[in-house]
């Protein structure tokens, strides 16, 4: 639960269906809406991809960018412990230089064009790595087909960043067909019916005081800086770019114990610089070491943060836990993005970069 507030008064702009849907022209809200139902629709997908389990043992790597590869590190954190081999994410064009012939990739893109990701694919091939593919289409759904590389089909029509769980339960499917960790397809379901609860209490037709709601008020006019650790590092990361893309606004990331470390001492000229917000994003069963570290460290930043929150995964499996956050997160950045007044699917700024590059 919120443990802070917002020291300003927040709008008392109302966060009905109706007010998001003026300003949601794409109909994001009901992508996020629709997770429960993405969770269930993914296992299906990975079993239509007819693939056979593959003991690698040197691990998995996931090969992707933005909202394709987050996928992959929040399957990393949902496999916590039970993990048994090395689970990486590379963001480049290049995978990681220890990998071997014995290596799992799994090359994820929503379009199936991003370039980063064929590069990685391309790699992997020339390796002699085996390779696994999770797209829409495109040029990477055409090449592994000509190479019989198993596809994971993705549903069409979303902003890639709206299909994590498919890229999720994908990461986690494959990363128990080549060993690197146990098959959670029963706890996945589970997930999905959790997730479904807190649709509903979060969602836009629960109170205005709602969790979701009220942190979006607290956040509206500041920078958010969102700060995560272990089980939440990579939900923290998620919370940054769904705030990014989504409310188009700066937001920035950390992890703790790190952050001890430096950005701490940053805090104490945030009111000299601008308008800045805490976000903690805590995990129900962290080591009592780190929600100690994590109690003392917002105490510390809350002086100097216009607002402060202190926000808890809920649920008892790992990727209930996991998922609950996310959900939370992605319902914020649109709640922000309909009191900011800008329509959270568009993403020009990055559809004219990648113009941009394919002329050079």
């Amino acid at each position: 639960m919120s443990e802070g507030a917002a020291s300003a008064t927040p709008t008392a702009e109302a966060l009905s269906r109706e007010a998001i849907a003026r300003v949601d022209l794409s109909g994001q809200l009901g992508d996020v809406l629709a997770l429960p139902e993405h969770l269930r629709d993914a296992l299906w997908r990975v079993e239509s991809a007819i693939m056979q389990d593959f003991d690698t043992s040197a691990g998995l790597v996931v090969a992707g960018m933005g909202g394709s590869a987050i996928g992959g590190a929040l399957a990393r954190a949902a496999l916590s412990d039970h993990a048994t081999r090395p689970i990486f994410v590379t963001r480049a064009y290049g995978l990681p230089p220890w990998t071997t012939p014995d290596t799992m990739v799994l090359c994820a893109s929503y379009s199936g064009d991003t370039e980063e990701t064929l590069a990685c694919y391309e790699s992997a091939g020339a390796l002699g790595a085996r390779r696994t593919v999770a797209t829409t289409g495109g040029r990477l759904a055409e090449m592994a087909r000509a190479d019989g590389v198993p596809v994971i089909p993705l549903p069409g029509g979303f902003q890639p960043r709206a299909a994590v769980a498919y890229m999720t339960v994908a990461a986690l499917e494959v990363a128990a067909l080549c060993g690197a960790g146990p098959r959670l397809t029963s706890e996945i379901d589970v997930a999905a019916s959790h997730t479904e609860q807190l649709v509903a209490e979060w969602g836009p037709d629960a109170p205005e005081d709602s969790l979701a709601k009220d942190v979006a008020r607290g956040l509206l006019g500041t920078t958010p800086v969102i700060a995560g650790a272990g089980l939440t590092t990579p939900i923290a990361y998620r919370w940054k770019t769904q705030i990014n893309e989504n409310a188009k606004q700066p937001a920035f990331w950390n992890e703790l114990p790190e952050l001890d470390h430096n950005e701490i001492a940053g805090w104490e000229g945030a009111q000299d610089v601008g308008r800045f917000a805490a976000v903690f994003l805590d995990d129900s069963d962290a080591h009592p070491r780190v929600k100690e570290r994590m109690d003392l460290t917002e105490q510390t930043i809350a002086a100097n943060a216009v607002a402060s929150f202190r926000l808890e995964t809920r649920g008892e499996t790992t990727i209930e836990r996991v998922i609950s956050l996310v959900l939370l997160g992605d319902l914020v950045s649109i709640y922000l993005a309909t009191l900011r007044g800008v329509d959270p699917g568009p993403v020009k700024v990055i559809d004219d970069l990648k113009a941009a590059l394919t002329q050079r």
